[in-house]
Order: structure tokens, then C-alpha cells, then sequence
């Protein structure tokens, strides 16, 4: 059954609200409606687009990295607090796959967890002393992968960090990852 366009619009608002990383493309296939009838709603209820949602989120609510450059992050950062949590994205692009198949090579989706990982860490000097990585499936050309970083424990010279990728709410990558820190 099709939704009126005030339902749908209201369905909208309140499934951007939920999930403000949500793509106008996932918006549009689960509506049922086109990519364009999705822009339109937005431009109505002055929803800006997605990357704009980002930044904004990101403007709002986090720290400063400590431990590298902000662009050394291997992902957009979109949410940071230190010693505690953080959020990366990274978009699965053309230069992130292999030619032949389309599948992203792990060592982006490890480089994004280890940065988040480095980034999390309160410290000018954070390096990675170890890690324990288990990639759960395939990330393919096109998907976009959301990876959030928790402090677990905190000691004196050493921090663990856990790392969850997802794509679309699935676990595709989990990492620890034991953190050298020069101090605490």
C-alpha cells in the first residue's frame, strides 16, 4: 500500500532522526520511491543532505584529536570523545577495491579501525603495540562502512581500544587493539 505524502514524509523526518547517516539511495528503496521523490521531501522539510548532516554532527560533538593530524583518520570522523568513543566513515570507493572483483581490500578496513583507535586515545603519542582482528564478510564497492571505536580498559602506558565495523547494521570487521600511550 502507497503512503500519502504527508505520511511519508513524517516517516522521513522520523527515520532521519534515527538514523541521521541514513542515504537518500537506502531512504529511496525503503520508501519504495525514487532517489528524487526522497531529495524532494527532504528540500520540503529542510533536511539538509547527507554530508551536511555529518559535518554538522561532527561540529557538535567532538574533541579534538590528540594523537595524529585530523586528516591522517582514515574515514570522515564523525564523533569523538576521547578516552571513551568514537565514529568514523569510510565510503568504499574505486581506489579502496581490488579491479577484478569490487571487494575492498582489508588493509583499508584495518587502517580505518587502527586510526580510530590511535585517534581515541587522549595522548600526543599513541601507537599501536597490538592487535587482534577478525574480518566477518566481504565489504563491497559502494558500501559504506561505520566503525566505532570503545575504550575498554585504561592503564598507565596501555589502553585497549575494541573496534566494530558495520555495514547497513552488520558486523563486518571487529578489532582490539592494545594502545602504547606516554602517559594517562
Amino acid at each position: 500500500m502507497k503512503r500519502s505524502k504527508k505520511d511519508r514524509q513524517q516517516l522521513l523526518k522520523d527515520k532521519i532522526e534515527t538514523d541521521p547517516f541514513i542515504t537518500d539511495e537506502e531512504l529511496a528503496a525503503f520508501f519504495a520511491v525514487s532517489i528524487q521523490t526522497i531529495r524532494l521531501d527532504r528540500m520540503e522539510l529542510s533536511i539538509p543532505e547527507l554530508r551536511e548532516r555529518m559535518k554538522h554532527a561532527a561540529r557538535e560533538r567532538y574533541d579534538e584529536v590528540k594523537a595524529l593530524s585530523p586528516e591522517e583518520v582514515i574515514g570522515e570522523m564523525i564523533d569523538l570523545h576521547l578516552d571513551e568513543e568514537a565514529i568514523s566513515i569510510l565510503d568504499i570507493k574505486e581506489e579502496h577495491v581490488f579491479a577484478r572483483n569490487d571487494i575492498a581490500r582489508g588493509h583499508f578496513l584495518f587502517a580505518q579501525a587502527n586510526s580510530l583507535a590511535v585517534a581515541i586515545i587522549n595522548d600526543e603519542l599513541a601507537l599501536t603495540s597490538k592487535a587482534s582482528v577478525h574480518f566477518s564478510r566481504q565489504v563491497k564497492k559502494g558500501e559504506r562502512v561505520i566503525a566505532r571505536a570503545v575504550v575498554e580498559k585504561a592503564g598507565k602506558a596501555k589502553t585497549t581500544v575494541s573496534v566494530t565495523s558495520k555495514v547497513n547494521q552488520e558486523v563486518v570487521f571487529r578489532g582490539e587493539f592494545t594502545m602504547y600511550r606516554s602517559r594517562l
